[in-house]
């Protein structure tokens, strides 16, 4: 009791702090092409349709019914009811009225990559692009942000999230800073809370640390509610170290708790200096957006990741879409305001984290992947112009890490309906992203844990360099 009186007096609340020095027994699978993931994810679905995967034949065929299109036969697909298991009690109703694009689209860069005009600053890093334009997964409401970070449908459970999986395979980097970061306002707890950044089975010392890019107070509960010099908590924390060897600390709980608060007692001094975005200099600042209203706080996320890679931090997750919108890109109504609005708020802040990584020597060793939950529905959602959650087929943009330039991999058909050609099922990017880092998705298994095929996934050889 004593002991437990005096951590919450230390207001060291971190329970799942991650911190491995070791990782995988044997070190890398094969040889590594990146070092670094950021990992961006837009809560609420992004519409494929408006953004990376135009279809004119939305355009050609709107207000009319899919049924009277030369296209019906996307409703009679056998992906539309083997591979999607419904949330909610009732099934939802197919969107079947054609809704015609919402926005312009141009080809960019020398590989004339398509990008609407509502992305015009990634546009202008399209040639550094590798877009996925097949991917597909099986839940058709928002717990698919669940899924998509740990490959899983929420009626399955909860298992480590991909951060987490690569946290566990090549531990740490620098002993003062976690190796796996979340920043942003993540997803709710009923669509998968901190399950979209946690350890599950791996152990609580491979979950994310979820940080605020703030210097002032970076990590909730990371220093002492009480005044006292470094020397004194010095003092402090032997003393705990002393109660807590008293315990059985073959307890792997035990064991991540005193690592955590070992771990946040250096990260006192590291992690704010990380967050002084005032060492920037203008030209970096306006990169960002910082200077801008609507920019500023998803610019500030950014900034950080980049601060944190630099540091050796493994892994960074940083969430888009609830801060200002309690539904984020979940546009069933008013698309276009909707998604003018928050593209406004990532694009610049995106393009600028490439653009900085790559003058300064980091894109290739750091991995970008651009994500979100599903698409949207071909057809209109209402009278006032949305589109519904669409889990058949959707795009995810990655860049950096030793990938293929400029280029587009994967179809959905004609009105971008379903993944057609080179499909890949959510843990395909997963794998992906992990055998870029030197580890292959198959030969990370846990004793006791029986892993699905569909856990391990297969890399996208084809948009690798």
């Amino acid at each position: 009791m004593r002991r437990r009186t005096l951590l919450a007096n230390l207001g060291m609340g971190v329970t799942g702090m991650a911190l491995s020095a070791q990782g995988v027994p044997g070190g890398l699978h094969h040889k590594a092409k990146a070092k670094h993931v950021i990992w961006i994810f837009l809560e609420g679905g992004l519409s494929h349709l408006e953004s990376f995967d135009p279809k004119p034949e939305l355009n050609k065929w709107a207000g009319k019914t899919i049924a009277e299109t030369p296209h019906r036969g996307v409703l009679d697909a056998p992906f539309t009811k083997q591979n999607v298991v419904e949330f909610t009690a009732s099934e939802r109703k197919l969107m079947t009225t054609v809704l015609p694009l919402q926005v312009g689209f141009q080809k960019r860069g020398q590989s004339g990559l398509e990008i609407s005009d509502w992305w015009p600053h990634v546009a202008g890093v399209a040639d550094e692009l590798a877009v996925v334009r097949s991917v597909w997964t099986t839940d058709n409401d928002h717990a698919a942000q669940l899924q998509f970070h740990t490959g899983r449908h929420i009626f399955q459970g909860y298992y480590p999230s991909v951060g987490s999986w690569v946290h566990y395979g090549l531990g740490s980097l620098n002993e003062n800073l976690p190796s796996f970061v979340v920043l942003g306002p993540p997803s709710p707890p009923h669509l998968g809370g901190a399950g979209t950044f946690g350890g599950n089975y791996l152990g609580p010392q491979h979950s994310g640390v979820h940080l605020a890019s703030d210097p002032a107070r970076p990590l909730t509960y990371a220093s002492p509610e009480m005044a006292m010099g470094a020397e004194e908590q010095k003092r402090q924390f032997e003393f705990i170290g002393a109660l807590n060897a008293l315990d059985d600390v073959s307890d792997e709980s035990v064991r991540a708790r005193i690592k955590s608060y070992e771990l946040a007692f250096r990260m006192q001094a590291a992690v704010p200096e990380v967050f002084r975005h005032e060492s920037e200099s203008e030209v970096t600042r306006k990169l960002y957006g910082l200077e801008q209203e609507n920019t500023r706080a998803f610019g500030q996320d950014l900034l950080s990741a980049r601060r944190l890679v630099e540091q050796g931090v493994r892994f960074v997750q940083v969430f888009h879409g609830y801060r200002t919108d309690g539904n984020g890109w979940d546009a069933h109504t008013e698309l276009k305001k909707n998604h003018t609005r928050l593209c406004g708020e990532v694009d610049g802040p995106i393009a600028g984290l490439i653009r900085d990584l790559k003058q300064r020597g980091l894109l290739d060793e750091t991995l970008i992947v651009i994500g979100t939950e599903f698409g949207r529905t071909p057809g209109v959602e209402g009278a006032r112009e949305g589109r519904d959650h669409h889990p058949f087929g959707f795009s995810v943009v990655m860049a950096g890490g030793g990938l293929k330039r400029g280029v587009a991999h994967g179809e959905t058909d004609a009105l971008g309906f379903h993944a057609v050609v080179d499909r890949h099922y959510v843990t395909d990017i997963h794998a992906t992203v992990l055998w870029q880092l030197g580890l292959d998705s198959r030969k990370l298994n846990v004793a006791g844990q029986q892993r699905l095929d569909q856990d391990y996934g297969a890399p996208i050889r084809a948009i690798m360099a």
